[in-house]
């Protein structure tokens, strides 16, 4: 373990340290951050840090050292706090100056005040983020994280499990009897404290935040407190992240880990309650909006922990059996990758293999989900996504569970995912689209706020005959413009904000989907399984997780891939093409080309290929061709398009 467990338990002492040392002089900000990334860099360290996402919130200490994986689901607005003050001694007049930084409230000593008025108080400015779980998170993720992490920890005697497990209504409960909560954190509010945030008592505290705060009226709030997580059934804690350096490098949606300081202090609590008691006074029309707002950004530290950042990294990728960073540069003289690229055919015919056990025995099936789950949009020209590869696999038994066990195989395979049962109720009811609540000035989450590279499976063979409402008919144009143009628009109500997105969506329906799709493929199974569930399980259970293992990192490994196509190549493919339209003209056209050359493109990706050779592009026709002509097929003996 790192030397010394300062750093982990006690991060503000360390803080402490430099800022005593460097007075106001701005670089004792720079010598903190450092500072904790030398640490981070020392053996096996980060595993040692304490992580939100395996570690109950009242097994962690206030203030300790922690990190946290999360996608920024909203982004607030900026605050303001103080990032020096000045405490003066009642008795001996003595000053004494403080950081603000890294804080909610700011801690005074026996017989000390702070002094508001002192000019060497400096006011700041931090970007508040919300920040939930990755949404969609696969579980062999989270337990290969919690496998790793050598935190110790235990639960804490200042936070205890029954804060941690209140519901919001108990908090409410607790506002009908602030003096038992008060007698808890010794202290009353002080007359004449600017803004009603000054306290007496041991120890005695001011809120760091010197803005003048939205006051709060006493509302009925007593409806649960909606952590706003885009995908139902999501557990895990969501954050306030104050983010002191760097924060428009960050946007919406963006996947991050994060190395900060916990904030559980329950004072905040007691500070919003007193506001609401405040305000109650004020004109109940004036604060109507406020009240709402205050909920939503200030909710009780219990619930909503906030974490000051020290350290924060966008992550290409969550998977964890592979390097957090995987830039095309990097990726070369990476050890761990070279060794991985060496032994890529073996995985791919496992994979293949596996994949056809899966599909019933189709195996032309198999290499086009092995196309598709390494796709990606590599960039975009104009509106154009390039690189998106939806797949429609039509064919699938209707009133089978053979979707929602094809669904359990690719969770055991990526990272992140989520399966939309397209049923009639689902979309009328189900909000896709996230909007803006303008009352409590947030971003309300929808299912289509998902992080880049989570693959979507939609499942339309449970759709039946039915009304779609209007709400049902914005749902299915949000999924055709997702697919189409790898686009979400959010709904800020007087206009709609377009946010671009990353997503794999597979379809899986009877007929031709109703949704558009790059690609159509009709399944043809060898084999029907009398039992799907047992068929699937023992499918599942054959394989050895070392095994399983390497098709994870091989799906997650082969978007980060370079590609490029030579000049030779590039003229070869074009007098092909001429060739092949002066046989037929109506047999490919443009955009038949364009789907050659995708399928071409992730079919070298595939074999570990990062340019196009005249063998993958004659295996990319022949691949096409064989889906054509199953397609054709199918036409025939149904009579009608499929």
């Amino acid at each position: 373990m790192p030397c010394g467990e300062d750093w982990l338990s006690h991060p503000l002492g360390i803080v402490q340290g430099f800022f005593a040392q460097n007075g106001v002089n701005p670089d004792w900000e720079k010598k903190v951050i450092e500072y904790f990334k030398e640490k981070l860099k020392e053996n096996n360290a980060p595993k040692w840090v304490p992580s939100l996402n395996e570690v109950p919130l009242h097994y962690l200490k206030p203030n300790s050292f922690v990190k946290f994986r999360c996608m920024i689901q909203d982004m607030f607005d900026p605050e303001f706090y103080m990032g020096v003050y000045e405490t003066v001694n009642r008795n001996t007049k003595a000053r004494v100056l403080h950081f603000g930084k890294y804080r909610d409230v700011a801690e005074c000593g026996p017989q000390q005040e702070v002094d508001l008025n002192s000019p060497r108080t400096t006011t700041l400015e931090r970007q508040t983020f919300y920040c939930v779980p990755v949404p969609g998170e696969s579980m062999w993720v989270k337990e290969a994280y919690v496998n790793a992490n050598q935190a110790r920890v235990s639960p804490s005697t200042s936070y205890t499990p029954s804060r941690h497990k209140r519901s919001y209504e108990d908090d409410e409960d607790m506002d009908l009897q602030p003096n038992k909560q008060k007698d808890q954190h010794a202290g009353a509010r002080q007359a004449g404290g600017v803004g009603g945030l000054q306290w007496c008592g041991e120890p005695k505290r001011l809120e760091t935040e010197a803005s003048t705060g939205q006051q709060l009226n006493s509302l009925n709030l007593s409806s649960p407190f909606d952590l706003n997580f885009p995908l139902p059934g999501e557990k895990g804690p969501a954050c306030l992240v104050k983010v002191y350096e760097d924060w428009e490098c960050f946007k919406v949606n963006d996947v991050l880990e994060l190395y900060g300081i916990l904030s559980v202090d329950p004072v905040l609590s007691i500070l919003n309650n007193d506001e609401r008691d405040a305000s109650s006074l004020l004109d109940p029309m004036e604060c109507t909006d406020t009240a709402e707002e205050q909920r939503v950004h200030s909710p009780p530290a219990s619930l909503v922990p906030r974490i000051h950042v020290v350290l924060a990294q966008k992550l290409q990728h969550i998977n964890p059996l592979l390097p957090a960073c995987l830039n095309k540069e990097e990726s070369k003289t990476c050890k761990f990758v070279s060794s991985f690229m060496s032994e890529l055919s073996p995985v791919r015919a496992e994979l293949l293999g596996f994949l056809t056990h899966a599909l019933l025995g189709d195996s032309l099936a198999a290499e086009y989900l092995i196309l598709h789950l390494i796709s990606t949009v590599y960039t975009r020209r104009d509106v154009l996504p390039l690189g998106k590869f939806t797949v429609n696999l039509s064919g699938c038994p209707r009133n089978s569970t053979f979707t929602e066990h094809l669904y359990r195989i690719i969770q055991h395979l990526v990272p992140a995912s989520f399966r939309l049962q397209m049923t009639i109720e689902n979309m009328n009811r189900l909000k896709f689209i996230p909007h803006k609540d303008y009352t409590a000035n947030r971003l309300v989450s929808g299912l289509l706020q998902l992080p880049s590279n989570t693959s979507l499976i939609i499942d339309e063979t449970l759709l039946e005959q039915g009304q779609l409402d209007t709400p049902g008919v914005h749902n299915v144009t949000a999924l055709s413009n997702l697919i189409t143009w790898q686009k979400v628009d959010y709904d800020f109500s007087y206009h709609q904000m377009e946010f671009p997105c990353n997503i794999n969506v597979l379809i899986t329906s009877e007929g031709r989907s109703l949704l558009p799709a790059d690609c159509q493929i009709h399944l043809q199974p060898q084999l029907i399984p009398p039992n799907m569930e047992e068929y699937m399980n023992s499918l599942l259970s054959a394989v050895l997780p070392s095994v399983l293992n390497k098709f994870r990192i091989y799906l997650t490994l082969l978007r980060f891939l370079d590609y490029s196509i030579s000049d030779e190549i590039t003229k070869a493919v074009e007098d092909d093409f001429v060739e092949m339209r002066k046989n037929d003209p109506q047999s490919i056209t443009a955009d038949d080309l364009h789907q050659l050359l995708i399928v071409a493109r992730f079919l070298s990706l595939s074999a570990g290929q990062t340019t196009l050779s005249r063998e993958r592009w004659l295996r990319a026709k022949q691949l096409e061709s064989l889906r054509r002509t199953r397609l054709q097929q199918q036409k025939c003996v149904n009579g009608n398009e499929l």
